[in-house]
């Protein structure tokens, strides 16, 4: 097995994955079935793009990854001080680079505040929510290995 093969452990169709594994099966034309632990959604291309847009793009996906994890730390950040998540609402836009690699270039999260919160704690609400995984991720990206399964017939 060369370096860029990698064994591959088949699990059950509708097998919970363990965590931090997860599992994407093509499903029709450009979508794409992903599993993770026990959920399962869609990604797909919009229609434009040549896709059926029965879900978001990987892309979309990843920004919506961020999104819902500053939003998930903020959450937290309310919880700890007595403040209701009513209210709280992170929106997220992104710029796709206009040269190669196809990359995202630009990516701009805003929180917007429950009316609980003390107006004292909003910088600290933003640090708490600067400070998610998703972000501290991206601003230390991890190494990447994209590996073929064996060859048939050499597993």
């Amino acid at each position: 097995m060369s370096a860029t093969e990698r064994p591959v452990q088949h699990l059950g169709a509708n097998e919970p994955l363990p965590p931090g594994r997860i599992r994407v099966d093509h499903a029709s034309g450009d979508a794409y079935a992903v599993a993770i632990r026990g959920h399962r959604l869609v990604v797909d291309q919009p229609v434009d793009a040549g896709g059926d847009d029965s879900g978001p793009t990987p892309t979309e996906l990843f920004a919506a990854s961020l999104a819902s994890c500053v939003a998930f730390y903020a959450g937290r950040y309310l919880a700890r001080h007595g403040v209701g998540a009513e209210g709280l609402r992170v929106d997220a836009e992104f710029t796709m680079a206009t040269d190669r690699p196809a990359r995202v270039t630009d990516l701009t999260v805003t929180v917007d505040v429950p009316p609980g919160l003390d107006p004292a704690r909003r910088d600290a609400l933003l640090a708490v929510a600067s400070n998610c995984t998703v972000h501290h991720t991206l601003q230390q990206p991890p190494t990447v290995h994209v590996a073929l399964s064996p060859a048939p017939g050499r597993r």
